[in-house]
């Protein structure tokens, strides 16, 4: 008559295995896909706090304004996550947006090039100086933080001495579409390109040797050069990928103000930062992933949008800003430490 029960006990004690296997693969799945789970956490509730706040933020409209401003921030954070994944730092991309976007419009209005070899010009201009920032870093022994921050100068002094300071206004139809036309009611070309590079980059960073490189070059430097890892020529080339992206950056807000502005991306390089890291990544290098970024730039984009329509005060907006990114790193701290 013992026999029934000890085989449901026997049952049951290899079911709670089963299933608290299935909750870990569960969220190992989630972790391999996000990249960081806290952040996704925060980013529900955002969502959920500015729902009640304002019932205009879950609105179809709203959140289509969130994907479209969070579109060119999006584009730069992937190349800041390159960067930091390996150790560095970029403080100019905010500078060579605007850079790339004043060489746009000067080719194509002053100048009178065909548009379509002025964008070519302007994702060559926002290469070079990747370039550059990468030499410095590899060539030069500069720290990143310097390389960068006189690039960063470089870059907005000459966005203003293009055109002497003032801005360019009026592109073609065809072009200003990229950022206003939808496609099936909310899908904008320019919002298509931001999600390609995140699909791109990601499978980049888990699946490609060359993406594994930059992981091992952010742990130990020294160590992936024994490994047989060409350093230098990999830092440099993440350089350029950065310059590159932030080119196309400037090519998109291009497109979505209609002007090209060389007061355009103030700013940006630090909301870019702020991106990755609340996305999970390490400032010391070899922790991060697009995913988390990606979630980095939505929280951003929500609490800016949030904000906003509460009637909360810009310079308040910094300060929350701040305050998020510091609680981002501490959690980070936090729990590396733990482990």
């Amino acid at each position: 008559m013992a026999t029934p029960q000890t085989t449901n006990e026997g049952a049951a004690g290899r079911a709670a295995p089963a299933s608290a296997a299935a909750r870990r693969g569960a969220a190992s799945w989630a972790s391999k896909l996000i990249g960081v789970q806290g952040p996704l956490i925060g980013l529900v509730a955002l969502c959920v706090a500015f729902s009640f706040a304002s019932p205009a933020f879950l609105s179809f409209r709203n959140l289509l304004n969130i994907l479209d401003q969070g579109t060119v921030l999006g584009i730069l954070s992937i190349g800041m996550t390159l960067v930091i994944i390996l150790g560095g730092i970029d403080l100019s991309v905010g500078s060579v947006l605007a850079f790339s976007m004043m060489i746009l419009g000067w080719l194509s209005h002053d100048l009178k090039v065909p548009l379509v070899l002025a964008i070519v010009a302007a994702l060559l201009i926002g290469a070079l100086c990747g370039w550059v920032n990468g030499l410095l870093v590899t060539r030069a022994k500069l720290p990143a933080f310097i390389a960068t921050l006189s690039m960063m100068t470089i870059a907005r002094g000459l966005a203003n001495i293009i055109t002497d300071g003032r801005q360019i206004v009026g592109y073609p139809a065809w072009f200003d579409s990229f950022a206003t036309r939808r496609y099936f009611g909310f899908l904008s070309l320019t919002v298509a390109l931001a999600v390609v590079l995140v699909i791109a980059s990601w499978i980049f960073l888990r699946y490609r040797t060359a993406g594994r490189a930059l992981y091992a070059i952010g742990g130990s430097g020294e160590v992936a050069r024994l490994a047989g890892i060409r350093v230098r020529q990999m830092t440099t080339w993440v350089y350029v990928a950065a310059g590159l992206l932030s080119g196309l950056a400037g090519i998109v807000l291009a497109s979505r103000l209609d002007s090209s502005q060389p007061s355009a991306g103030l700013g940006y390089e630090l909301d870019a930062i702020a991106a990755v890291v609340i996305g999970g990544a390490s400032l010391s290098g070899g922790v991060g992933g697009i995913g988390g970024t990606v979630v980095g730039v939505l929280i951003i984009g929500v609490l800016h949008n949030g904000l906003n329509l509460t009637g909360v005060s810009p310079f308040i907006q910094q300060v929350v800003i701040g305050v998020v990114i510091a609680l981002a790193v501490s959690s980070d701290t936090l729990r590396r430490r733990g482990a």
